[in-house]
């Protein structure tokens, strides 16, 4: 019989490799892992790998995360993918933008491991209200 992996898929897109490797090393236990550099890249895998959940940088070259996150909530086939923007800059205003934008949650770099898998895992709760 064919083992089912069943491991939840999250998306860091992040344009620092120190960063995505670390957040790499904390995930890869508990969700299959994929990577991409810029926003561009974070839409194409994200339309090509559907992940259960996206942690997404903000400033970034080529295409910055809020950018992407947008072109993601936008497109009927990603719209519903979580999208936590995970940025050093904690300002109000990139809070608010990151929501206008369709991001579901927000986290402050550095973060600690046990933060970020809390907003993961709260992320992928149903948002169904009894």
């Amino acid at each position: 019989m064919e083992q089912v992996n069943i491991k939840k898929k999250v998306l860091i897109v992040d344009d620092e490799p120190n960063v995505r490797r670390l957040s790499h090393k904390i995930l890869s236990k508990k969700f299959e892992v994929f990577e991409a550099e810029d926003g561009k890249e974070a839409i194409d895998t994200a339309n090509a790998q559907k992940p259960d959940v996206i942690l997404m940088d903000i400033m970034m070259p080529k295409m910055d995360g809020l950018t992407a996150c947008y072109a993601i909530k936008k497109d009927p086939a990603t719209k519903s993918i979580p999208v936590i923007m995970v940025t050093a800059i904690g300002f109000e205003l990139n809070i608010r933008l990151s929501q206008q934008m369709g991001a579901t949650a927000y986290v402050t770099k550095p973060f600690a491991p046990k933060d970020l898998l809390d907003k993961i895992a709260q992320s992928l709760q149903p948002t169904d209200v009894i």
